[in-house]
């Protein structure tokens, strides 16, 4: 019974690792191989969190059942990692959007300020520089 059970760990802890891999080598490989910044930007930040997540996620299971200890460091690193990603793809597609864009090349949008890379605050709303 504990035989089977270990062999189930393994066979999981196994498959996340190779599918970790998988996903860490497809966003270095889209990190490489595409040809600009925005288009760079999805693949590491998708592809390889998953990687990572699903390296933590196994080591979580290997500690667990090989080691007989609950180990929360992997969980608290997986979460940083997704809050994290999108946050830092977010302000490298502003800082992206903002010196090779042009605002007049953008959709128009249905809120009163735009575009937020460009003109965050109206000019009538900005607050009065004192200095």
């Amino acid at each position: 019974m504990i035989e089977d059970a270990t062999l189930i760990a393994e066979v999981v802890v196994s498959f996340l690792l190779v599918v970790a891999g998988l996903f860490g080598l497809v966003g270095s490989l889209g990190l490489v191989k595409l040809d600009d910044t925005m288009r760079r930007l999805h693949a590491p930040t998708k592809a390889t969190t998953l990687g990572i997540g699903g390296v933590l996620i196994a080591s979580m299971i290997y500690s667990a059942v090989f080691l007989d200890r609950l180990s929360f460091h992997e969980l608290l690193i997986t979460i940083f990692l997704l809050l994290t990603a999108p946050i830092t793809a977010n302000f490298i597609a502003k800082s992206y959007m903002h010196r090779h864009v042009d605002e007049a090349d953008l959709p128009p949008t249905e809120g009163p300020y735009g575009w937020a890379v460009y003109d965050a605050v109206p000019e009538d709303e900005r607050p009065i520089d004192t200095k």
